[in-house]
């Protein structure tokens, strides 16, 4: 029989829930709905907590959240992944049918992560915990089993839970950190994405003593990690219960009458802490404990190439000689080089020189070397020019050579371990006597030709100004024939649309209108999208050079852009009108659905399109929003990809880049969400998924089918694996070694492990079969994370 005490959380939590749900008068039921402005919540019974919508950026989330606090601090949040903040005009529905969804001013749903099908009520409890039911009030779900950051008096959390940090206090998008319980019964913490094993970890509760019964921790079995609503923190196992923390106070088990609040959370920053709050007081929540106490101890901290430094308790990031943020102010983002690095050859090692640096680094060497000095470590990375960084360890003469980038670095002041990096001599400081006058003499002459400059370009804006001012107001636009794309007004745009009177389409980075442009003697009608100012303000330095490098993109299955609108705050793209709509359009209505033949020329179009923007652009182009809606049929049925309002260039020196999450929900490759370095393979992965949308003719991801099918990429593979390929095509008379070769391709595309997604030329070759597909059991292989 299980212990009396292995049963207290359970009880607890049972007879708190018991009391909440016998006093609760707030039932929502079918055919509730919340907005914004409006309604905004389904608070608790006391008021206490609310279910509904929070500020988050310059939109809102939706969350629970501690109504009565002036911080309204937010426990619990749903759809996390989904980066962008919604709109004002957005509306949370409690469908007849049981479901919650959220519904834009459009008209479009989109389902909550909370499995509700069938639902027949909800409550928000005193507790903290939101609940749905079903038909004799059966539990359906509720967020105490499913949590995301923090843990809340009474709650538990139990075998292969996770608690997972947000992005920043004030934004509660899935972070950098987890915290597991683990299958052994041993809580710990790692960085998303990671396998759970030492090498990764960077704090569990091994080693904790102080136990209710006399004999010593036996191994932790059957872990449950509860919060009492006195503050007290207990793993529970079958021999005992460990103490992680006990406060003194005694207050009564429910929080809502009670003095003091607690919760337990993993912040940001990777560190777990547990907060009081005195109802009585107006002050803020106070950390009453936390774990690790080495604020540099969580791993990934500071980003690729960076490193975390503790000073007096303050932490804080740096980079790595030669190296920069990323992104400012964003850590996350980590480092990159501020020189060019050379291609690996023998004339390329005079350009480089070490640096010596006193961090310390995870060891992904490529080579070991024994039985050298310290100055033979750094000749031997300086000599090799796959060699990046060196780490040399004292006393044992142990010295790894490493390439880009370096990971989890922290400042080490014991001296054990010296990093060597490698670095441009371009970028060396330290200027003598004579440098000193050559960059005075230098600056000098800049300057003088700065004003030389200045007093040019105001000469020629007038003179530009006259001209406009010349120009016939008639609204016609003319365009040139130069390959760059031509820049308009806002004014002249909004002449040549009618005011945007014709709506083509809207997404979530803007509105497409229908417009006409002279060319010469003839109208043309032209697609002219009118992006969201919000999506483009931290690319604003961006936006003028992408636009004359996408202009320059000329391909038979990519979509032209004419031009563009950069005209105080407005960012327009006019676009080549494309007659026959979308590729969305015809997958996902019945009515207008193509041929298998048809479908697969499309696929093969679309993956020559990439092929070009990946390989044959000088940048490399990566699009980072590849769905059906934006790929376009032309009069003759040719797909072309459009919308490049997302995409990502990459300098000739890169193949890879660190950016916030672009693209949209059921098409982002995992890497994204991970906040690992973006490749191309970020579009291989959208291109899989669109892939098998164009087999099976339905969307990604679609509510109304039975749950096992809802994720299309999970039901392909599961139909993939038991040998039902019929399923995916509704039974249409498909060749079924055809089948079976488009399945494996979009399969092997959507690999969560990124090296084994193939080349987007590797990719058209399968499709044309001219090589054959790697053979695996399953194409798919999942990573460890949260």
């Amino acid at each position: 029989m299980m212990p009396i005490i292995m049963l207290l959380p359970f009880l607890l939590l049972s007879a708190a829930e018991a009391q909440q749900q016998e006093g609760a008068s707030n039932v929502v039921k079918p055919g509730s709905s919340l907005t914004p402005k409006t309604n905004l919540s389904w608070p608790s019974p006391s008021g206490l907590y609310a279910f509904g919508f929070y500020e988050q950026g310059d939109g809102y989330a939706v969350g629970i959240f501690l109504a009565k606090l002036p911080q309204k601090t937010v426990v619990w949040t749903a759809n996390r992944d989904s980066s962008t903040p919604l709109p004002a005009d957005v509306k949370l529905e409690f469908t007849t049918d049981g479901r919650l969804v959220l519904q834009s001013a459009q008209g479009v749903k989109t389902p909550l992560d909370i499995s509700s099908d069938g639902a027949s009520s909800a409550s928000m409890l005193d507790s903290g915990n939101f609940v749905l039911y079903g038909s004799a009030n059966r539990i359906l779900w509720q967020s105490f089993d499913n949590p995301t950051d923090t843990l809340l008096a009474t709650q538990n959390l139990t075998k292969r839970q996770v608690l997972t940090s947000s992005l920043s206090k004030s934004n509660q998008t899935r972070g950098k950190f987890l915290l597991l319980m683990q299958e052994d019964g041993v809580l710990a913490m790692y960085p998303v994405g990671t396998p759970y094993t030492d090498v990764y970890g960077y704090w569990s509760s091994v080693g904790w003593s102080f136990v209710v019964k006399d004999t010593a921790l036996g191994p932790v079995i059957d872990g449950i990690l509860t919060l009492d609503g006195d503050g007290g923190l207990y793993l529970f196992n079958g021999d005992g219960r460990l103490y992680l923390f006990n406060s003194s106070g005694n207050h009564t088990l429910n929080p809502a009458s009670g003095t003091l609040l607690y919760r337990l959370t993993i912040d940001p920053d990777g560190i777990m802490r547990l907060y009081s709050h005195d109802m009585t007081q107006t002050g803020n929540w106070t950390v009453a404990w936390s774990r690790p106490d080495d604020g540099c101890a969580p791993k990934g901290l500071c980003g690729l190439n960076g490193y975390c430094v503790s000073k007096n308790r303050v932490v804080d990031c740096e980079c790595l000689p030669g190296f920069a943020p990323v992104k400012e102010g964003d850590w996350g983002s980590g480092c990159d080089r501020t020189f060019t690095a050379e291609s690996c050859s023998a004339s390329s090692k005079s350009k480089y020189t070490m640096t010596e640096s006193n961090t310390e680094w995870k060891n992904d060497n490529y080579s070991l070397v024994t039985s050298l000095t310290k100055e033979n470590c750094s000749d031997a990375c300086l000599q090799d020019c796959k060699c990046e960084a060196a780490f040399f360890k004292d006393g044992v003469g142990e010295c790894t050579k490493q390439r880009l980038p370096l990971r989890f670095g922290r400042s080490d002041t014991s001296g054990s371990t010296v990093a060597f990096i490698k670095i441009g001599t371009s970028t060396l400081p330290k200027p003598g006597k004579k440098e000193h006058i050559l960059i005075i003499i230098g600056v000098s002459l800049g300057v003088f030709a700065f004003i030389v400059l200045a007093i040019s370009g105001f000469g020629i804006y007038k003179n530009r100004v006259m001209l406009y001012q010349m120009m016939p107001k008639n609204g016609n636009i003319e365009l040139g024939e130069d390959v760059a794309p031509k820049s308009f007004t806002y004014a002249q745009l909004e002449n040549a649309t009618h005011g945007f009177s014709k709506e083509l389409g809207r997404g979530a980075f803007g509105t497409v209108y229908e417009g006409a442009i002279s060319n010469g003697q003839i109208k043309e009608i032209v697609a002219v999208k009118r992006l969201d100012r919000s999506m483009l303000a931290e690319r604003e330095r961006q936006f003028h050079a992408e636009m004359k490098v996408i202009g320059r993109t000329h391909h038979k299955n990519l979509v032209r852009l004419l031009g563009y609108c950069h005209d105080g705050l407005n960012r327009l793209l006019v676009y080549k009108y494309m007659s026959n709509g979308s590729l969305a359009d015809k997958l996902f209505t019945p009515e207008k659905q193509l041929s298998w033949d048809k479908r697969m020329e499309i696929a093969c179009n679309i993956a020559r399109g990439l092929i070009y923007l990946h390989e044959e652009c000088e940048p490399q182009i990566i699009h980072c929003d590849i769905k059906p809606q934006n790929i376009l049929i032309d009069e003759d049925g040719c797909a072309k990809i459009s919308d490049f309002g997302l995409a990502k260039l990459l300098n000739a020196a890169q193949t890879k880049t660190f950016t916030e999450i672009r693209g949209t929900q059921g098409y982002i490759a995992p890497e994204w969400r991970q906040h690992l370095p973006v490749t191309d393979k970020v579009d291989v992965y959208s291109f899989g998924i669109v892939l098998l949308e164009i087999i099976s003719c339905r969307k990604s991801m679609d509510s109304n089918l039975p749950e096992e099918e809802a994720n299309l990429k999970e039901w392909a593979n599961h139909c993939f694996n038991s040998g039902e390929l019929g399923k995916l095509v509704n039974n249409e008379e498909v060749d079924k070694r055809e089948l079976e070769k488009m399945v494996k391709i979009g399969l092997w595309c959507t690999s969560d492990e990124l090296p084994l997604r193939p080349s987007m030329k590797k990719v058209l070759h399968m499709l044309e079969g001219i090589v054959n597909i790697p053979v695996s059991a399953s194409p798919t292989s999942s990573l460890i994370s949260c």
